[in-house]
């Protein structure tokens, strides 16, 4: 588990004392707290250490000296630095940096924004996000005027009753009066309602004056692009609490299912799993820009779903890093939603999403970004119903966490990935950090690889996929590599003076072009095989008979 996080940074006390000191380094951190959450940078941590090297003491002047310098090096950033002691009884800094209303930076003008445990750089275009998301007063905590008592009674008491009854709470917080509870969770602002209030627990009139309250459109279209239905709530009656039952209770085709052969019997499947369906809804509507006009759109194709979302992702969020950047837009809204059960905890809910859809032998969802949209697209139908028997019968074996079975839904789909290709579906950059998505599951034999490093080939243990039928398909992905050399000395015998790609057609071409290549190179070392020409005019030819 990694000791880092969207609000905790550690670093050594070498970066502070003596010829090894790197307040550059302190400083970039500090920003990148500052202009995220918020959080704590604990100075006195040697990398992977759960705890400082014993018998670490502070001078007593450090503190001084870090606040000092910490305010020297950075604008808008404030601080509060303190000596702590750890269970082991050593000494470090802890540095509460606080969220800043203004965008911080650096004294030498550079921007940082903490994702996930790393600090990143902001450039170019992204100063301008930058502005717009983090503007001096947080929409949520604005108010139109709207005295405290204008609320919708029925959303009220709905509200009420949700968070008494919920598991997520806090006995202390249930105690609390129906007043106290608005102001706890940012509804009020002494007599008025806030934007959040109004948004969730507002009367119709309240919520539609406030401009930006989310509309969705779900329209259904038929195999040839033609909208053949259309459902509305546009009319501002439901607060984003509602909305995900109200859609999924009037849009009939979400609960529709069809059947999938297994053995002698037929199980029936649901076109669209529900909890996949609810997260995307909630999630487009906890972390939407409410800043921002525009309509969520449900499309409906014969074979998918996809789900628009007006506005980018967070800035430090991009498609290629959902899985594991994690930023909340909308503060208050998430902590609502979270405390009534209504959505994951932070950062968890694509991992839910991803794990729904492997484990039932579905593709992960498609996401893109647009200039102010997100869309995210899933599958109607199962490619290999046969995953769904066999993450059951791993299941029953091995209680797996969600990410083996993300892991093992990968490569059940795929039939085998190199520790590259793993790695990028997974959305991970190292092997270190692969490692803790295998888990267990070459320990129990699960999970089989071949080669070495980023060259490494996993696959699912061939007598697990022939239990469940996922080894009637013969394929060259995992041939080994001197089947595939006498596949090639084959078809060079035929096809002489070919190019690797014309090579790579003939013999297989679900075979990587890495791989094809890494065989042809191996061959002319072996010399076995020469070739005329260079780069893309390079042709291959037999040496021996």
């Amino acid at each position: 588990m990694s000791l880092e996080g969207q609000h905790v940074e550690r670093k050594s006390l070498r970066l502070v004392t003596g010829r090894t000191a790197d307040w550059a380094d302190i400083a970039r951190a500090c920003v990148s707290l500052a202009n995220s959450e918020g959080g704590k940078l604990l100075i006195g941590f040697e990398d992977g250490d759960e705890l400082p090297p014993v018998g670490q003491t502070i001078p007593d002047d450090l503190p001084d000296v870090v606040t000092k310098r910490i305010g020297e090096l950075t604008v808008n950033v404030k601080v509060f630095v303190r000596v702590a002691t750890a269970d082991n009884q050593a000494a470090f800094i802890e540095v509460d940096v606080l969220r800043s209303p203004n965008i911080a930076s650096t004294s030498d003008g550079r921007y940082f924004l903490r994702v996930g445990d790393s600090c990143q750089p902001v450039l170019g275009d992204d100063m301008l996000r930058l502005a717009d998301e983090r503007p001096g007063l947080v929409w949520e905590t604005l108010n139109n005027r709207i005295p405290r008592k204008g609320t919708d009674t029925v959303k009220l008491a709905a509200f009420v009753t949700g968070i008494r009854a919920s598991d997520r709470v806090k006995a202390s917080v249930k105690e609390k009066t129906v007043d106290e509870l608005l102001d706890h969770y940012g509804f009020v602002d002494g007599d008025w309602l806030t934007h959040l209030g109004v948004l969730l627990i507002g009367t119709t009139a309240n919520r539609r004056r406030l401009g930006t309250a989310p509309l969705v459109q779900a329209i259904k279209y038929d195999e040839r692009g033609q909208k053949i239905n259309k459902w509305l709530w546009d009319d501002y009656s439901l607060s984003p609490l509602e909305l995900p039952d109200a859609i999924w209770r009037e849009v009939a085709d979400f609960r529709e299912s069809y059947e999938i052969p297994e053995g002698l019997y037929r199980r029936s499947v649901p076109a669209y799993d529900e909890a996949v369906v609810r997260e995307l809804l909630v999630n487009a509507l906890v972390h939407r820009p409410y800043t921002q006009r525009g309509d969520i759109f449900l499309n409906l194709h014969p074979d998918r779903l996809e789900l628009v979302n007006p506005g980018r992702l967070p800035l430090g969020v991009t498609p290629r890093n959902l899985l594991h950047a994690s930023r909340r837009r909308n503060e208050g809204l998430a902590r609502v939603f979270h405390d009534l059960g209504l959505m994951e905890r932070e950062g968890s809910g694509f991992d839910l999403i991803y794990d729904r859809l492997l484990s039932q032998g579905r593709p992960a969802p498609a996401i893109s970004e647009g200039p102010d949209w997100v869309k995210v697209g899933i599958e109607r139908r199962i490619l290999k119903p046969e995953v769904l028997q066999l993450l059951e019968e791993v299941e029953q074996r091995y209680q797996l966490t969600q990410r083996e079975r993300i892991c093992i839904g990968v490569l059940a789909l795929n039939e085998s990935c190199t520790a590259r290709e793993l790695m990028q579906s997974l959305e991970v950059e190292s092997a270190e950090a692969l490692k803790s998505w295998l888990g267990r599951l070459p320990d129990f034999g699960v999970v089989s690889s071949s080669g070495r490093t980023k060259a490494t080939r996993y696959f699912v243990a061939p007598e697990l996929l022939r239990g469940v039928g996922l080894d009637k398909v013969t394929t060259l992905k995992r041939i080994e590599p001197y089947r595939l050399k006498a596949l090639i000395l084959a078809d060079l015998e035929s096809y002489p003076d070919s190019s690797s790609s014309e090579i790579n057609r003939r013999v297989g071409p679900e075979i990587s072009t890495r791989t094809v290549k890494r065989a042809l190179d191996d061959l002319e070392a072996e010399a076995e095989v020469s070739h005329i020409g260079e780069k893309r005019w390079r042709r291959y030819r037999r040496t021996k008979p």
